[in-house]
């Protein structure tokens, strides 16, 4: 791995007049797949059939390959779920793709997960003491199980629901289909985004507003962490996990508006791309160098190195041409293959860069392998200087919420000085985003920042869960 790798993406869809979602679905997916690339599936339901009756289509690769004409038009149904994957835990396997879906006493149910459990392996050894067998290697079938087993017990889906979010530590914002109802859950912690949407007589759920906006959706609200919703023909409800312990304190995960979420997203009221240009006016601000244009690499630098181009009065320019048809380079199976993918995925405009004193911004550094190739292109292209500007602090630690950051002894900042990892990457400076500065990118809302401070939110495990679960 020489970047991070990505999330998950969920989009739900209810319409209440009975007419198809999966259409609606598979575009609320091509929005989000940049959260997920390896497997992604659809499930849908008619809550006016059988409430055993789920018709689902799953695959490896990206939405476009994976759904045809033909695979849609089998999708029959007003309400349904859908998910983008990228195995944060768990293999990347056709059994691992979601949307998840389970037959069990009282019906079905079909579920799609953004995050990972700590505790995911204690509670499915507990489910296996007690005879349940698994098909998946993931923890969002763990918390399915958990669910089901819960509905048993109580009298409406959503009970079931929250009597699970109880048992459940970590990091999950989750769609729920059940035979005649929708629901959307977040962490107490919200972790992940999750927002809701409208159109027309359709309900929609998805990970970022950019995904309500591709299906002509008006954006309603935000999932609150703890936050419960339900939609039915009955209308909405909404209600909060309170049983949980009060303790719990939110920790939005900051590296959705440094780097995961789209631009064009809006995360519990904070535009995505407002924040990645505040993070570059910082670094103008903490760092600045005498040069002669700012570049990002794209596309998450971007923003953030428009925004050191406002505050320094450095011209933006256009360093990198992107190759759009190429995946981002951790989506590729083995090391050489991402190697390959790297060196395809972008070319250096040496028209703009001869002869040039370079401000080159990117969003992170993770081992330095990236970054020291594309400070080797630019040298290769004529740069006669090239300062490095990171849109956020060195990372330290690993996380456990669903950011796949590699254990601490693989990741380049690790026990190096910034001077150490400067000389490593061949640049001839390099800064990074103050920690004080994070606070400023979500509007001071609770985050989650263990990755580059090492204050998790929750006490991690003792042992890596990491590619133990999904």
């Amino acid at each position: 791995m020489t970047t991070l790798h990505e999330e998950c993406g969920v989009f739900g869809a209810y319409d209440l007049n009975g007419n198809n979602v999966a259409s609606s679905i598979y575009y609320g997916l091509l929005a989000l797949q940049h959260r997920g690339q390896e497997s992604c599936g659809i499930a849908v339901s008619d809550t006016n059939g059988s409430i055993k009756n789920i018709s689902a289509h799953k695959g490896m690769g990206l939405v476009n390959e994976v759904f045809d004409k033909d695979a849609l038009d089998r999708l029959s149904g007003n309400i349904g779920v859908g998910h983008v994957r990228y195995s944060t835990a768990g293999s990347s396997t056709r059994e691992n793709a979601q949307p998840l879906v389970l037959n069990y006493y009282k019906g079905t149910l079909a579920l799609a997960h953004n995050g990972n459990l700590i505790n995911a392996l204690e509670l499915r050894e507990e489910l296996e003491k007690q005879g349940g067998i698994f098909q998946t290697t993931i923890d969002s079938e763990v918390i399915a199980y958990h669910i089901a087993k819960e509905r048993i017990e109580t009298d409406t889906a959503e009970k079931a629901v929250m009597a699970a979010m109880k048992k459940l530590r970590g990091a999950y914002s989750l769609i729920v289909m059940s035979p005649r109802k929708l629901i959307a859950a977040r962490d107490p912690h919200g972790f992940r985004p999750l927002c809701m949407g409208k159109r027309g007589s359709t309900y929609f759920f998805a990970s970022e507003s950019c995904a309500l906006d591709t299906v002509g959706a008006e954006f309603i609200k935000d999932i609150e962490p703890g936050e419960i919703v339900t939609i039915n023909t009955s209308g909405i409800t909404s209600r909060k996990a309170s049983e949980l312990p009060d303790h719990l304190c939110q920790s939005r995960c900051i590296f959705e508006y440094i780097y995961f979420a789209r631009p064009d997203s809006v995360i519990d009221n904070v535009s995505v791309y407002e924040s990645r240009i505040a993070a570059g006016r910082f670094l103008a601000q903490d760092s600045p160098v005498d040069a002669d244009i700012v570049i990002g690499v794209p596309e998450s630098g971007n923003p953030a190195a428009q925004g050191y181009a406002m505050e320094s009065g450095i011209p933006y320019s256009t360093g990198f041409i992107k190759n759009s048809y190429v995946g981002r380079t951790f989506i590729k199976p083995t090391q050489s293959m991402r190697e390959s993918s790297v060196q395809i995925k972008l070319n250096v405009l040496k028209e703009n860069i001869r002869g040039k004193r370079i401000v080159m911004i990117d969003d992170s550094i993770v081992r330095g392998t990236t970054c020291q190739r594309i400070v080797t292109m630019l040298r290769n292209a004529g740069a006669s200087e090239i300062h490095v500007r990171i849109s956020s602090p060195p990372f330290l630690h690993p996380c456990y919420f669903g950011t796949d950051i590699p254990s601490e002894d693989q990741l380049v900042a690790s026990g190096k000085t910034v001077e150490q990892i400067r000389e490593e990457i061949g640049a001839d400076s390099l800064a990074f985003l103050r920690n004080d500065r994070l606070n400023l990118l979500c509007r001071e809302l609770p985050f989650c920042d263990a990755c580059f401070s090492g204050d998790y939110p929750i006490a991690p495990p003792d042992h890596d869960i990491r590619g133990k679960q999904g």
